[in-house]
C-alpha cells in the first residue's frame, strides 16, 4: 500500500486524543499503567502488541465504556469516564473485535439505526449512507435485505466498519480489523480506512494483529506490552525494526 503521511503535523495543536500517565483496568486493577498516547486529526495511529498487551482495554477506557484507575485522559476535549453516550454524540466510532452487530438485523437496518439524526437531518443521513456504501463498499449493495447473520465474516466487517463511517466520526477506532479475514480483504479495508481518514481529516486508532499491515497505513505506532508501551515513533522506522518489534512480541533481548 502506498502511504501518504499528513504533512507539517502540529503538535502544538489540541490532540483528539491525549492521555498521560493512563492507568485502565477492571475492578480497580490496572491491565494498562502509564500509557502517554497522543493521536491528532488526520493521523492514523497503530496500537500494537501481543495478546494480552492491554490493546482493547485502552480502546474501552477512549470509548468511555471503562473508567480510568488514574492518570488523564481526554478525547475531543472531554474525559470519557462512564459517559461512552456522550463521546459517540461528539464523534467518536468504536468497531469493537466482535464487531457489535445484531444477527436478526439486515444490512439496511444497520445503517439505518447509525445515521446520525441529531447531528443531520434524515435526508441527508441517508445519502451519506448511500454514498459510503457506494464508494467504499459496493458489495454491500446487493445485500441491503440480507439479514447480518447470514453474510461472510468479511462482509460483516465491512458492515461494521461502514456503520461507524456513516455517523461521520471526528475519531474512529478500530480494534482488530483483520481478525478471521483473509489478508486481500484486511488490507483493502485498511485502504479504505487510510483514505477517508485523509479525506475526512478524520483520526484513526486502530489496533492490529497483522503488524505489517497496520504499518503500512499508520503514521505512527505505539507497541504495548504487559500494559506499558515498549516502544513507540514513526511507522517507518518501527517496521524497518523489525527485531525490536519481535522482541517486544516474543519478550527477551533484541532480536538481530
Amino acid at each position: 500500500m502506498n502511504r501518504s503521511r499528513p504533512v507539517g503535523r502540529d503538535v502544538s495543536c489540541p490532540a483528539v486524543i491525549e492521555t498521560s500517565a493512563l492507568a485502565a483496568g477492571y475492578a480497580g486493577l490496572s491491565v494498562v499503567r502509564r500509557l502517554d498516547l497522543r493521536l491528532d486529526r488526520g493521523e492514523i495511529v497503530a496500537l500494537l502488541g501481543p495478546n494480552g498487551a492491554g490493546k482493547t482495554t485502552t480502546l474501552m477506557t477512549l470509548a468511555g465504556l471503562l473508567a480510568p484507575v488514574e492518570g488523564e485522559v481526554r478525547v475531543l476535549g472531554l474525559a470519557p469516564g462512564h459517559r461512552p453516550h456522550r463521546l459517540a454524540r461528539r464523534g467518536v466510532a468504536l468497531v469493537p473485535e466482535d464487531r457489535g452487530l445484531f444477527p436478526g438485523l439486515t444490512v439496511a437496518e444497520h445503517l439505518r439505526l447509525a445515521r446520525p439524526a441529531r447531528r443531520l437531518g434524515r435526508d441527508e443521513s441517508d445519502r451519506g449512507a448511500t454514498s459510503v456504501v457506494e464508494e467504499h463498499f459496493p458489495e454491500l449493495r446487493r445485500l441491503m435485505n440480507r439479514a447480518c447473520g447470514l453474510l461472510s465474516g468479511g462482509e460483516q466487517q465491512m458492515l461494521a466498519v461502514c456503520r461507524a463511517l456513516v455517523t461521520r466520526p471526528a475519531v474512529l477506532m478500530v480494534d482488530e480489523m483483520s481478525l478471521g479475514l483473509a489478508p486481500k480483504i484486511a488490507e483493502r479495508l485498511l485502504s479504505v480506512l487510510k483514505h477517508i481518514a485523509r479525506e475526512r481529516d478524520m483520526a484513526v486508532l486502530l489496533v492490529e494483529q497483522h503488524v505489517h499491515l497496520a504499518l503500512e497505513v499508520a503514521d505512527r505506532g505505539y507497541v504495548l506490552s504487559h500494559g506499558e508501551v515498549v516502544m513507540e515513533g514513526d511507522a517507518d522506522r518501527l517496521r524497518d525494526n523489525r527485531g525490536l518489534l519481535a522482541s517486544a512480541y516474543l519478550g527477551g533481548p533484541a532480536l538481530p
